[in-house]
């Protein structure tokens, strides 16, 4: 490309390149999600306290499938294609306004099942992301195949997701899990060549860790919430601190599970990629639901949620439990004593069995703690930051 117009060639990133760390762009690309996952989870304790848990729960993963996919895939292409030059970002604030758009319409979804802005906001991010490749396809002889399979495939499923919207109403249930389907095989597709794109093991645990890090600190919103609402409710002050202190508790327990490993050791070749990079959409969809179970559980020592005791205690459990399961089976798993693996596996469903229990969130973030100490306990590779003799 002529050097006058301030473009660069799109040429694939050094996968073994030294220092390689998330840029000031990628970092704000994330703060816009902060915006749609809080949506999500805003509406998912909203509908949880109407006592509509299977609903909440279905609407909920449907959206942020929405949120994760697109997150995920602009993160695995600016791993291999990042430019940062000012068509790049140009194309990259495409995808942010399509983000806070899907955000804007994620109530109407989750409360109404009307999924038109949603869609639209998405379309606009996938159509931003099949420019990028166009663009990669054109500068990479190597990469073309790759980048053309992406390009076609993203917008052949763009346009049955439109199509959706003009389909008979009740259709959603059972044409949106297909288009879901059809979205993840097209990495799979387009990887099916001789070659693969490029990725950078240490970029993309860095920056999974980084959204990890997002949706936890959603956690720590909903518990200063209970902080808030006790010091305005004397009469519910002292359960609402507790409430309060066990959501800090396992918000810093689930940190500590998800950072006891080095999460780049698990990235080899494209098997381990496409099971790190989907696998992590149960740790993100259950750390963004956590907080939607504190604040349920807010509510519902307010008497202002329709719901069971063990259904409250639900919201809290199963998140954590679905987290630790998934970040186990992703990355401590390997590294643990067969004795360990299953102590983990007994304390995570312990924290499920837990909601039948009196108190049920302390006995929870108890058996999490247990699980943390039995993980650090035959720990066999340092933790992430620490130092070797």
């Amino acid at each position: 490309m002529p050097p006058l117009t301030g473009l660069r060639r799109m040429a694939p990133r050094d996968p073994a390149e030294d220092h390689r760390a998330a840029s000031p762009l990628e970092l704000l690309f994330d703060l816009v999600f902060v915006v749609a996952v809080g949506f999500a989870a805003t509406n998912l304790h909203e509908i949880e306290a109407e006592g509509h848990v299977t609903a909440a729960v279905l609407s909920y993963a449907l959206v942020f499938f929405s949120i994760w996919w697109a997150w995920i895939n602009f993160t695995w292409f600016a791993t291999s294609f990042d430019t940062d030059d000012w068509l790049y970002r140009v194309t990259t604030f495409v995808q942010m306004a399509g983000v806070l758009v899907l955000a804007a319409g994620v109530g109407p979804a989750m409360q109404d099942g009307d999924f038109t802005v949603v869609v639209i906001g998405y379309v606009v991010m996938r159509l931003a992301l099949v420019a990028q490749w166009i663009r990669a396809a054109v500068s990479s002889p190597a990469y073309r195949p790759n980048a053309v399979r992406y390009a076609v495939g993203i917008v052949v499923v763009q346009a049955l997701w439109a199509l959706m919207l003009v389909l008979p109403d009740g259709s959603m249930p059972f044409v949106a899990p297909v288009f879901v389907l059809l979205e993840m095989a097209v990495p799979v597709w387009a990887e099916s060549g001789t070659a693969t794109t490029p990725w950078h093991r240490h970029h993309i645990a860095e920056r999974y860790s980084l959204f990890t890090l997002i949706v936890l600190g959603e956690g720590l919103v909903a518990s200063t919430n209970a902080v808030i609402d006790g010091l305005h409710d004397a009469e519910h002050l002292t359960p609402l601190l507790v409430l309060a202190a066990g959501g800090l508790v396992i918000v810093a327990g689930l940190w500590w599970i998800y950072f006891s490993r080095e999460q780049h050791e698990h990235i080899h070749g494209l098997p381990s990629a496409l099971l790190f990079g989907y696998g992590h959409y149960v740790v993100f969809a259950a750390a963004a639901a956590l907080p939607a179970g504190i604040e349920v559980a807010v509510r519902a020592d307010a008497g202002h949620a329709d719901l069971s005791h063990a259904s409250v205690a639900a919201t809290i459990a199963v998140p954590v439990a679905v987290f630790v399961a998934a970040v186990w089976a992703l990355a401590l798993r390997p590294s643990l004593t067969l004795r360990a693996n299953a102590t983990v596996v007994v304390l995570t469903l312990a924290i499920v069995a837990s909601i039948a229990v009196p108190a049920a969130s302390l006995v929870a973030t108890a058996l999490l703690v247990a699980a943390i100490v039995v993980v650090l306990e035959v720990a066999t590779v340092p933790l992430p930051g620490s130092r070797t003799p």
